[in-house]
């Protein structure tokens, strides 16, 4: 057996290769198998690309434009490194004839260097400082793909996703600040089949562990926010505080701004949609009512940039951006820190950064099963994990009061002189519930 994490197996025709994976490529995106020689890192993000509808004829996206990529980049923690990157990788790239790239934790390219015929090529891919090359825009990529599951991922030809970069192979590993693991971007070496080979994979994780060795370095005490600056945000991470609260509280530019109850909802959807959502797609997902017309959107919208401000000197761009409809800056929401903690396991975190449910007075249609969708995550969390002093948490919150599932647990878990109190608040939530469905029985 090969190394799975390596593209290409030690003495496999790259022709071959590449000529069996297309042909896998192909059965995927017409009917969903996958075949072999797919190794199991690249299936799971075409299926991940699958449920986010990426079109394997998707192509780059440019969302940033030339001043404020200029802009975002001279405030993004990883610039300080980018001697680093230039040293270990640039010689090596402009001699190989392939590309030194990095992205921001976002999947959007900030630097692409290289000798300049391989530049050329990767522009008409799009393959360019601005672009979007997330999993979600762009389906499976190294960088994309590295910030997307946080670990170094090496892509060989046709196992990316769109089919407009099967001619190329790249390597590519996450870069986290060395005290608190926060992602910040991916360095990412981009060219020919020769980058398929096990040592690319492991000289661009080698670059990734020097960079964060020589942040630590610069700045051993202070703590960069996520992704730190952007062309929306002159230094400071953009958060929204949206847990166990009617009205979010936005902090974005060092100001602190208290959001009304739609500007609360439209601000956690975006948060929970970085790759951004379309005119329809928020219109469904904020109003109850289907009929609702986009002027009212549209509107509201214009509040909302009217309430955050369009502009705040000369390196600030648009708080929030338009066609799709999403932030011009990373927005780091407390209730996407506790999915992420749910989902690695981390019950004890999440529930410490958990203070109530998400917007619990909002009937806007996209918030109601997100608020539920973390709610039944938490909840199955705590049930499974089997702790006394969780579940005892839970039950003592307004929204765990009254759920004989989980007193029901906390009865199973507590010793024999403790468990009396716990079994009596079962019977007590069955009868209730007994009595309200014999009620409603015709």
């Amino acid at each position: 057996m090969g190394d799975p994490s390596v593209a290409l197996p030690g003495g496999a025709d790259p022709v071959e290769r590449g000529r069996v994976l297309r042909r896998a490529h192909a059965a995927f995106t017409a009917d969903g198998r996958v075949e072999a020689p797919v190794r199991a890192v690249i299936a799971r993000s075409w299926r991940r690309c699958a449920r986010a509808r990426v079109s394997p004829e998707c192509t780059a996206r440019l969302e940033l434009t030339e001043p404020e990529v200029r802009a975002y980049r001279e405030q993004h923690p990883l610039a300080r490194v980018m001697p680093v990157f230039r040293d270990l990788v640039g010689a090596f790239a402009a001699h190989e004839a392939h590309l030194l790239a990095v992205c921001d934790a976002r999947g959007t390219l900030l630097w692409v260097e290289g000798e300049s015929g391989t530049l050329d090529r990767a522009r008409g891919l799009g393959f360019v400082p601005g672009a979007r090359w997330s999993e979600s825009a762009m389906g499976t990529n190294a960088p994309g793909t590295a910030v997307a599951v946080g670990e170094p991922v090496q892509v060989f030809g046709a196992e990316h996703f769109s089919r407009h970069a099967h001619p190329w192979t790249c390597a590519a590993a996450p870069v986290r600040h060395p005290r608190t693991g926060r992602l910040l971007g991916a360095v990412d070496i981009t060219g020919g089949d020769g980058l398929a080979h096990p040592h690319s994979l492991a000289f661009v994780q080698a670059v990734a562990r020097a960079a964060e060795s020589h942040l630590a370095l610069l700045e051993p005490e202070s703590e960069p926010g996520p992704e730190s600056a952007s062309p929306g945000n002159a230094g400071a991470a953009d958060t929204l505080t949206a847990l166990g609260r009617d009205e979010a509280v936005l902090v974005t530019g060092g100001r602190k701004v208290r959001l009304g109850r739609r500007h609360s909802e439209i601000m956690a959807l975006l948060a929970h949609h970085p790759e951004g959502l379309s005119g329809e797609e928020l219109l469904i997902a904020l109003y109850e009512d289907e009929t609702a017309p986009a002027v009212t959107l549209r509107a509201e919208m214009s509040r909302l940039r009217a309430l955050l401000g369009l502009s705040c000197g000369p390196l600030r761009g648009p708080v929030l951006l338009s066609r799709p409809y999403r932030t011009a800056a990373p927005l780091e929401a407390d209730f996407s820190a506790v999915i992420r903690q749910l989902a690695a396991g981390a019950v004890s975190a999440a529930l410490s950064g958990y203070p109530g449910p998400l917007l619990p007075g909002s009937g806007a249609p996209g918030v109601v099963r997100l608020r539920r969708r973390i709610e039944e995550q938490a909840r199955a969390a705590v049930i499974a994990r089997a702790d006394a002093g969780l579940l005892s948490d839970w039950v003592c919150g307004p929204w765990g009061e009254d759920d004989p599932a989980v007193w029901r647990a906390l009865a199973d878990v507590l010793p024999p002189e403790g468990r009396s109190a716990a079994l009596a608040r079962v019977r007590a939530l069955e009868r209730e519930l007994s009595y309200k469905d014999a009620e409603f029985t015709p």
